[in-house]
Parts: C-alpha cells; sequence; structure tokens
C-alpha cells in the first residue's frame, strides 16, 4: 500500500462518523501512559472519573449542567464554522454576555421575574453577538484575520471582566474580586429537585435544534454553507458574502453570550473574574467532534460535560494531580480539533 492510498485512506476516515471514536481513545490512551509514568494506576483512575459521570442521578445531572455552557457555544460555533469563519472568540463571547447579564440583573433587579429573565438572556445573547460582529467587521472591512482578532477580543473581554469585577461592579460587602448577587427575580428555575438541573439546559437544547434546522432546512442556512464551500462561487451567485460573514459571527457570538448569560442566572447568580473555566475553547471541539452539526453538539457536549464532571472526581478520588487532570482534557480537545483540522486542511487542498 503506497502513501497516496494510505492518505486518501485516512482523509477518508478523518471525515466519518467514527472520527470522535478515534479521536477520544486515542487521547486518554496517551493519558493512561502519562499516568503510568507519573506513577498512577490509571484504571483506578478512570473508574473514578466514570463513577464521577454516572454514579448516580446527581452525577449525571452534574454532567448536563456543565454540557449546557458547551451546547451553546459548540452550536454557534457550529454556524461559524460552516461558513468557514473560525470563531476562535467564544470564550471572549461568553464573558460579554456574562457581564451584560449581571448587569441587568443587579441594576433592573427591581423587575418581575417574567420581565427581568427574558431581559436578563436578551443582554446576554445581544452582547455575545456584538462582541462577535466586532471581529466580522475588523474582517470584512480591513481583511483582519478572524483568528487573530477573536484571540484578541478574547484577553479583551477577559480583562474588562477583572476590572469590573475589582472596580466598579465590586461587591461593597464581600471580600473577593465579584459582584453582588443578581436578583432572584432573574434567577433561572430548577427542576429535579434537589439536583442543580436548570431551564438553561432545556434552553441549549433548543438552541441547537433551532440552529440545525436554520443551518440545514433554510435558504439562509444554505447561503450561509455556499459561502463556507466557496465564498468566491458564492459572490458570483449573487451572495452578499460580508454580509453573510456578519450574521454568522453575529449567531456564533449570540449563542456564546447566552451561555454567559445562563452561567450567571441559574450557577454563579453572580459574576467573578473567571467565570469560564475554558469553555468558550472546549466549545471548539465540542463543535468539531459532530462535523459542525448543530444537532450533534447536544451529544458532545455531554460527552465533554461528562469528561468535566468525570475528571474533577478522578483528582480527589484517585488523588490524581490537578495538572495532570488539566494534561488529559487538553489532550482530548486536541485530539478532536486535530481529526478536524486535518479533515478541513485536506479537503480545501482537494479543492
Amino acid at each position: 500500500m503506497d502513501f497516496v492510498s494510505i492518505k486518501k485512506r485516512l482523509l477518508k476516515f478523518s471525515r466519518s462518523a467514527w472520527t470522535p471514536f478515534a479521536a477520544i481513545p486515542i487521547a486518554l490512551g496517551i493519558g493512561a501512559i502519562l499516568l503510568l509514568i507519573a506513577g498512577y494506576d490509571p484504571i483506578q483512575a478512570y473508574a473514578a472519573m466514570w463513577q464521577g459521570a454516572f454514579k448516580d442521578r446527581t452525577a449525571i445531572t452534574e454532567v448536563l449542567i456543565k454540557a449546557t455552557p458547551l451546547i451553546f457555544i459548540g452550536a454557534g460555533l457550529a454556524v461559524a464554522f460552516r461558513c468557514s469563519i473560525w470563531n476562535i472568540g467564544a470564550e471572549g463571547q461568553f464573558y460579554a454576555g456574562a457581564v451584560a447579564a449581571t448587569a441587568v440583573g443587579i441594576y433592573l433587579g427591581d423587575l418581575p421575574r417574567f420581565l427581568l429573565v427574558p431581559l436578563v438572556l436578551f443582554a446576554g445573547a445581544s452582547s455575545g453577538a456584538l462582541w462577535g460582529m466586532l471581529a466580522a467587521f475588523l474582517k470584512n472591512r480591513f481583511g483582519a484575520n478572524e483568528v487573530v482578532t477573536t484571540i484578541m477580543l478574547n484577553y479583551i473581554a477577559i480583562f474588562i471582566t477583572g476590572w469590573l469585577v475589582t472596580g466598579p461592579m465590586i461587591e461593597t460587602e464581600g471580600l473577593f474580586a465579584q459582584t453582588a448577587k443578581i436578583s432572584q427575580n432573574a434567577w433561572l428555575w430548577r427542576f429535579l429537585p434537589p439536583t442543580r438541573l436548570h431551564t438553561g439546559f432545556i434552553l441549549a437544547l433548543v438552541l441547537a435544534i433551532v440552529l440545525y434546522i436554520i443551518i440545514f432546512k433554510t435558504s439562509l442556512g444554505y447561503t450561509i454553507r455556499a459561502v463556507g464551500i466557496n465564498p468566491d462561487a458564492a459572490r458570483y451567485a449573487g451572495i452578499n458574502v460580508k454580509r453573510k460573514v456578519l450574521l454568522a459571527m453575529a449567531i456564533s457570538g449570540g449563542a456564546a453570550g447566552l451561555g454567559g448569560a445562563v452561567e450567571v442566572a441559574a450557577i454563579s447568580y453572580r459574576l467573578y473574574q473567571l467565570i469560564s473555566p475554558g469553555y468558550g475553547f472546549d466549545g471548539i471541539a465540542v463543535s468539531l467532534l459532530v462535523n459542525n452539526n448543530p444537532l450533534g453538539v447536544i451529544f458532545s457536549g455531554i460527552l465533554f460535560g461528562a469528561l468535566r464532571s468525570g475528571a474533577e472526581v478522578m483528582q480527589m478520588n484517585a488523588k490524581v494531580p490537578s495538572v495532570l487532570v488539566f494534561l488529559i482534557q487538553g489532550l482530548v480537545v486536541l485530539s478532536v480539533v486535530a481529526f478536524g483540522v486535518y479533515s478541513y486542511v485536506s479537503k480545501e487542498k482537494e479543492e
């Protein structure tokens, strides 16, 4: 078998539905080797991870809680990636949504719940959308690479958040860098007591389904995908490419911002400096894992939620240092992204 045929087989495999089943076991296998080298039992460690994710109803609901922001972000990124816009700025857009939602939840806290909850969610989504559209504007107007601009905007959003929680919005009676709690009228409802599972999870499912319908079942989605496949051909066909880029980034950023708003309104109830443990970056892998399918993001988001939840228990029960836990999580993300990028680059070369 020559090199060309091997490459074709790898390319065909990288685009198949089996890609997720290869990327994750490869990463976990490398993680097991690293655990052995460090003197830890990988079987015990991964058993603790499994129990942490699926031991009982409470563990499963915690998985769904951690999956919620990943579904929001992953579904939004799927739209941008389908338009061939590499939005690496979901982390910053998540922060932008969290900041806006917190401000509304605190300063308009006297409003009744039926008004305040939608306002909080709208503020988060619109702020994330505007943050994403800024990168699209720079790309359309000046030809700025969206990878560079979205990464820069991530840092700006995180730094602004840090300034707000240590300055203008800091809790006056507290000792930590955080805001006061938002009004209880802005809190999202929880169900399945005494677990923390909240209605934001249902909202994430609805958003993923809606975005799937838009991308694959409407003329708008067709034009977005057409721009992603070949922007020049789309332009010759009369499609306004710049407008579609702006729209795709608005949808992508809006979904991430909505995820930030839900995190504030359902989990933290306040804003603090590092409100995201890297959801925006994990969301990239969540989307690529299912070939940028918003509906598939539901399942990949839950998978990554299980990895996050299980990793925390692995650290506590198997006594694995946090550095190794983060390394294993990073390997999973890296392996998925590597498969996705390989498939994308190979496809570009063929075309």
